[in-house]
């Protein structure tokens, strides 16, 4: 195989057929390709884009390059959910103990913080002991047993994704559609899934701010589960503001556990209850928006889902009784009120300052090996549209110390607007994308 051939023929707009997207994949894995034409032919994909067969060709040499999480002797559906990333998103963490004590199998594999986002792994790993890093195989033996896990991406599963995600990343071809598919979808594929929901942010403070990209993004993904059996459901959802009012590891772990506890602030309940109702429809448990969401309140309000938690918890390694007593999480060392700075409407709580602030404080990586400080953030109680006073308290910073809470305070400068008018913010969820097309939907909190 002339790799350069491949990589001439698509850099002039020309296609690679199936055969040579597994065979260049599978030289790359092995060692035979190096980085450099690989990261060459990414830029290629990223001018000229890919159709929907080299798209599903791709995405399928990706899965097949590694192991897969072989889950279909299990009797319940088994359903996932995914986040294109966002700034205060927390939803996976409810999402899966959730769903899994309402009887559905919650194989869910996620990722760390990227950028001003952060990342499912990171939040989980705030939590005192707990273990993201499961083989396959204690994976498998875990859904077996409790029905949930919640692992991240392994050696053994999408080796050629685990590779070229850093060459995209050192070559500014992340925001590219078939590239951000393929992606994703050849490590939810491996999962041996029966359904799969997206949450494909949109706005300010996501990856692809156009409209149509996102909803590009989620035909391509959508058409990718239907080409391998798996069937998938999209709605987009709004990141023009920080989701829920904590934005930092144990903070968001935290309020992902009041929302167990039926405390959830009112947006994230309402975007956590649209994936989760679509989830429950999936998995075959629900017949309707309506009777799922009636499932999930009870689910909470029993207590059942909290105990769901404390069982993942549990079998990950870490202490479950951070859920009765989330002081067990990681503290701050200083802690301080942020007021307004006048009188008006929040017109706006920018997502990206707020998550590029997080990262400052240590709370997300500005290189791959950085570490982290869980217990840093930000809670953020105004939201767009709240009329405000001047030196009314509008968010807290959570720093290491003085130094940070001044940086936090810096940011929030920036990131909080109250002005005279406030800006009308976009729906929670406003779009539904499934194999028949586009649905407009208004869900807000």
């Amino acid at each position: 195989m002339l790799v350069t051939r491949l990589i001439e023929r698509k850099r002039d707009g020309g296609r690679l057929e199936p055969a040579e997207w597994n065979a260049l994949i599978r030289s790359y894995v092995a060692g035979d390709v190096p980085d450099y034409q690989m990261a060459a032919m990414l830029m290629a994909v990223y001018l000229q884009g890919l159709d929907r067969i080299e798209t599903a060709a791709l995405t399928d040499a990706m899965r097949r390059s590694g192991a897969q999480l072989s889950l279909g002797h299990l009797a319940s559906a088994r359903i996932d959910k995914h986040s294109t990333g966002g700034v205060g998103d927390k939803t996976s963490l409810i999402l899966a103990p959730l769903i899994a004590s309402l009887g559905v199998t919650v194989p869910m594999m996620s990722g760390r913080g990227l950028g001003h986002t952060g990342g499912t792994l990171d939040k989980l790993e705030s939590i005192p002991g707990m273990r993201t890093d499961l083989t396959l195989a204690a994976a498998r033996e875990q859904v077996e047993r409790i029905g949930c896990v919640l692992i991240g991406q392994t050696t053994e599963v999408a080796p050629a994704d685990r590779r070229m995600y850093p060459l995209r990343d050192a070559t500014a071809t992340i925001e590219s559609v078939p590239l951000i598919a393929s992606s994703i979808m050849s490590k939810k594929l491996a999962e041996d899934l029966t359904g799969l929901v997206l949450d494909i942010k949109r706005g300010a403070g996501s990856f692809l701010r156009d409209l149509d990209q996102s909803l590009d993004l989620a035909g391509a993904m959508v058409a990718l589960g239907e080409a391998h059996g798996c069937e998938v459901v999209a709605l987009l959802t709004a990141m023009d503001r920080p989701l829920g009012r904590a934005v930092g590891n144990a903070l968001e772990v935290e309020e992902a556990i009041h929302a167990l506890q039926g405390e959830g602030p009112p947006d994230l309940m309402a975007v956590t209850f649209a994936l989760g109702a679509e989830m429950l429809q999936l998995g075959g448990v629900a017949a309707d928006g309506d009777e799922a969401r009636r499932q999930m309140e009870r689910a909470i309000s029993s207590g059942a889902a909290s105990r769901k938690f404390q069982a993942i918890i549990e079998a990950q390694g870490g202490n479950p009784g951070v859920v009765d007593d989330p002081a067990v999480l990681p503290q701050a060392g200083a802690c301080e009120l942020f007021e307004a700075p006048r009188r008006g409407f929040v017109a706006r709580v920018e997502p990206r300052p707020v998550g590029r602030a997080l990262v400052a404080l240590g709370g997300g990586r500005a290189r791959p090996d950085d570490r982290l400080d869980p217990a840093v953030g930000f809670v953020i109680t105004a939201k767009p549209g709240d009329w405000v006073e001047r030196g009314e308290p509008v968010a807290t910073i959570f720093a290491r110390d003085e130094s940070g809470v001044e940086a936090g305070r810096a940011a929030l400068r920036g990131a909080i607007v109250i002005a005279d008018e406030a800006d009308h913010p976009l729906p929670l969820v406003s779009h539904r994308v499934t194999m028949d097309g586009v649905t407009r939907t208004a869900v807000d909190a």
